[in-house]
C-alpha cells in the first residue's frame, strides 16, 4: 500500500503542511520536530510525488545550469558539487553547454530554459544583452564567475589578489624575469585573464621590473596550451628564470616543456600556477588555492535559500578565501642565470 503525506502527519502527530514543510527542508519547523518527521517518513517508507509536489507549489525542481566547458577542471568540479546540494534538496539540474559562440548564441535567442527551470546558475559571465535575458526569466540567479552584477548572486573569489601573491612571491625570491602563461578573455567574456594579467602587470611596476611582452604566451587555459606556451617563452633571447602560469593546468604544461627542454623547476626555471588542482600536491607544484568545490556547493545553497525564502534580503556576493600554497616548483633564481 502506497504511503501518502496524511499517514506520516498522522503517525507523527503534526499536520500534512508541517510534513511538507519539514520534507522540502522549509522554514517553520524546529530541528527536533523536522527530525521526528524525517525518521517517521524513513520509517513507513514515504516517498513525496514530485508531480503532486509541482502541483502544489508551482515549481518544477529543475535548476537550469549553463556552462562553457564542462570538460575542463575547474567547471567539472563547481558543477560537481552544486549539483550534490541540488539533489540532496530533491532537485535535477538542466545542463546546458555553451563551449562555442553558435551555441551561446543559440540559447540566449531561444531562452529554452523559460518555464522549465526555477532558479540558473551560471558559469559563464554573461555582456550585457545576456545579463537582461536571465533576469527575464524571473528565477532566482547566481554564478561563480567575474565580478558583481544586478540580479545575480556572485560566488568567487578576487583573482586579482590571488595572483597578486604568486607574482610577488617570484619578486622576493629574487627573480626579475617574470614570464606568465595566460589564456585569451574572449570569445566567452573571461575577466579572470583580465584581472590576473594586471595582477601580474602590477606587482611588476611595484617592484621597479620593466615590462617585456615577449615574457607574455597564451596558453588557452589547458595543458597543452601551457605546454607550447612554455616552449615559446623558452625560445626568447632572455628566457625567464620564473613563470606565473594562470591556471594550474597551464603550469603543468610548463612543466612537461621544461622537462622535453632536459630543465628542471625550480633549478633553472621557477614556476607557479593557480588554482591548487587535485594533482597541484602529487606534482609539488606551487599554487594559489582557491576552494573550488565550496564555490559551486555555496553557489546552490544560495540559490535554494531564495527558492525556500523569497522574501529574505539577497545575497548579492560572497569572496571566498585564498592562499598562496609553497611546495618544490618555486626557489630562488639559481646564481648561474641571469635574472
Amino acid at each position: 500500500m502506497t504511503v501518502s503525506i496524511t499517514d506520516v502527519a498522522r503517525a507523527a502527530g503534526v499536520s500534512a503542511s508541517t510534513v511538507s514543510r519539514a520534507l522540502r527542508g522549509q522554514p517553520g519547523v524546529s530541528d527536533e520536530v523536522r527530525a521526528q518527521i524525517t525518521a517517521v517518513a524513513a520509517q513507513l517508507g514515504y516517498t513525496a510525488s514530485r508531480s503532486a509536489s509541482s502541483l502544489a507549489s508551482g515549481r518544477t525542481f529543475t535548476i537550469g545550469v549553463v556552462a562553457p566547458y564542462i570538460g575542463r577542471w575547474f567547471f567539472g568540479t563547481v558543477l560537481d558539487a552544486a549539483e550534490k546540494v541540488f539533489s540532496a534538496a530533491g532537485y535535477d539540474v538542466l545542463l546546458y553547454n555553451l563551449n562555442s559562440p553558435e551555441a551561446r548564441k543559440r540559447f540566449f535567442t531561444k531562452l529554452p530554459v523559460r518555464k522549465r527551470v526555477d532558479a540558473v546558475l551560471s558559469l559563464l559571465i554573461p555582456d550585457l544583452d545576456e545579463e537582461s535575458a536571465l533576469r527575464s526569466l524571473g528565477v532566482p540567479l547566481a554564478t561563480t564567475v567575474g565580478g558583481p552584477r544586478d540580479g545575480f548572486t556572485v560566488v568567487g573569489i578576487d583573482d586579482h589578489s590571488g595572483a597578486t601573491s604568486a607574482v610577488r612571491h617570484l619578486v622576493n625570491l629574487g627573480h626579475r624575469r617574470i614570464g606568465m602563461i595566460s589564456g585569451a578573455s574572449e570569445p566567452l567574456h573571461w575577466t579572470t585573464p583580465i584581472d590576473r594579467r594586471q595582477a601580474y602587470l602590477d606587482v611588476l611596476a611595484e617592484a621597479g621590473i620593466a615590462h617585456d611582452p615577449a615574457l607574455e604566451a597564451d596558453g588557452g587555459y589547458t595543458v597543452e596550451g601551457g605546454e607550447r606556451a612554455m616552449t615559446e617563452l623558452l625560445a626568447v633571447s632572455r628566457p625567464p628564470t620564473a613563470v606565473f602560469a594562470q591556471s594550474d593546468e597551464m603550469a603543468m604544461g610548463a612543466l612537461r616543456a621544461l622537462r622535453r627542454h632536459r630543465l628542471k623547476a625550480p633549478d633553472d626555471v621557477s614556476v607557479v600556477g593557480f588554482d591548487d588542482h587535485e594533482l597541484a600536491e602529487v606534482i609539488g607544484l606551487t599554487t594559489v588555492a582557491q576552494p573550488v568545490p565550496e564555490q559551486g556547493a555555496e553557489a546552490a545553497r544560495l540559490l535554494l535559500r531564495r527558492l525556500e525564502e523569497p522574501d529574505a534580503e539577497p545575497i548579492n556576493q560572497v569572496r571566498m578565501p585564498i592562499r598562496l600554497v609553497l611546495r618544490e616548483t618555486t626557489a630562488p633564481p639559481s646564481p648561474h642565470r641571469p635574472v
